[in-house]
């Protein structure tokens, strides 16, 4: 469990200062990027249709998981346009409550709904 709460740290950590240093270099103008890049049907776009999907996985996965509340239903917003440093928090918020039994516990707990 260590390792898993390392790895995440880890690149949550290297992921936040490459993103610091792209809004250095090039500002906030993301969405016109990442859809352009879409519109010109290359690699850089079918990476980015890839990812979009992933978010919109990580964004239900997290509104499911915490059972389609209003905050789960938040959170799964906030994990889509979040996407990996929310998804990553979340992890480690549920490896320290289900302490060494996760995911084996998270699975019996999602089994459980």
């Amino acid at each position: 469990m260590t390792v898993f709460r390392i790895c995440l740290l880890a690149y949550l950590v290297l992921l936040l200062v490459y993103t610091l240093a792209v809004i250095a270099d090039h500002g906030l103008n993301l969405f016109p990027v990442f859809f352009g890049d879409m519109m010109r049907t290359g690699w850089p776009g079918q990476f980015n249709m890839d990812f979009l999907g992933f978010l919109g996985l990580s964004g239900f996965w997290l509104a499911w998981r915490h059972r389609f509340s209003p905050a789960g239903l938040g959170l799964g917003v906030l994990g889509f346009l979040g996407g990996y440093p929310v998804l990553a928090v979340d992890l480690l918020v549920a490896s320290y409550r289900e302490a060494d039994e996760f995911p084996a516990g998270l699975m019996q707990q999602v089994g459980q709904q």
